[in-house]
């Protein structure tokens, strides 16, 4: 038996036609099939691509009508049956990187692409489609991180970190550049040159390179952003693009030996 009470409905930000406005609805609330737990979601951050991925600029595969999102945090507002750990408010980290159970190499985005094979596309046309742009959502167990919500967002007086728990999204940016870096194997006391370093990813990319004990060379345009990065402590180094390769070439190498690039530049660069 699941646990935890639905509403029959909800609200949810709806794409009925390919490329087209979304809509608020009110659709009916999924119910937890095994496998699965029902997420109250508290916040699902806005990409800074979204607009391009649903006005069709990018031309992301994925079927409609479909509830947009991406990775949130929520509470956990009911479970299927075979749910061991989760429990009816919980709080919790919802990945939208779903893997086929019985073939891993079947990845889609739930809410954003179906990817390019007809395993992953067989995910979001079925179980998986709908995402977190809605008051509820449907989500594979695994995909599901349990918070330990006294330490990360309880009072620094009793021993916890103080986060909001709207703060605790940014995990979703840490996220897209960790996987890069732990890929290539970085490794505390390496340098790592980040460019562009000054966006959403590229600068949580320097936070999470700082993390694995690198020293970090941040390549940006702005200096104004730039000067933020340095501030995050003495293993960041800057260095601003000018547009000249040969004179940013040379003020790299003053910086000695570089043992990796992590390159986070927009699909149009």
């Amino acid at each position: 038996m699941s646990t935890g009470i639905l509403p029959p409905t909800h609200k949810a930000l709806v794409q009925e036609v390919y490329a087209e406005p979304l809509v608020v609805k009110t659709v009916p609330t999924p119910q937890p099939p095994p496998g699965a737990a029902i997420v109250r979601v508290l916040y699902a951050p806005i990409i800074s691509y979204m607009r391009d991925v649903y006005n069709g600029t990018r031309k992301y595969p994925y079927p409609t009508p479909l509830v947009p999102g991406t990775s949130a945090i929520g509470r956990v507002a009911a479970t299927g049956p075979d749910a061991v750990l989760l429990k009816v408010g919980d709080l919790v980290y919802f990945d939208c990187t779903v893997r086929g159970r019985d073939d891993s190499s079947a990845i889609m985005l739930m809410g954003i692409t179906q990817g390019g094979g007809e395993g992953s596309k067989m995910l979001m046309e079925g179980e998986w489609r709908d995402c977190t742009y809605a008051e509820f959502v449907k989500a594979p167990l695994e995909n599901l991180l349990r918070l330990d919500e006294k330490r990360l967002c309880g009072s620094p007086a009793d021993g916890g970190l103080g986060y909001a728990p709207e703060q605790l999204t940014w995990v979703l940016q840490a996220m897209v550049p960790y996987g890069g870096l732990r890929s290539i194997g970085l490794r505390a006391g390496e340098t790592v040159i980040v460019a562009p370093a000054t966006g959403s990813f590229g600068s949580a990319a320097v936070v999470v390179a700082l993390g694995m004990g690198a020293r970090v060379i941040a390549m940006g345009r702005n200096p104004e952003a730039l000067a933020q990065l340095k501030v995050l402590g003495p293993r960041v180094e800057t260095v601003q693009m000018t547009g000249d390769v040969e004179a940013d070439v040379v003020s790299l190498k003053k910086f000695g030996k570089i043992d990796a690039f992590f390159d986070i530049s927009p699909p149009e660069a």
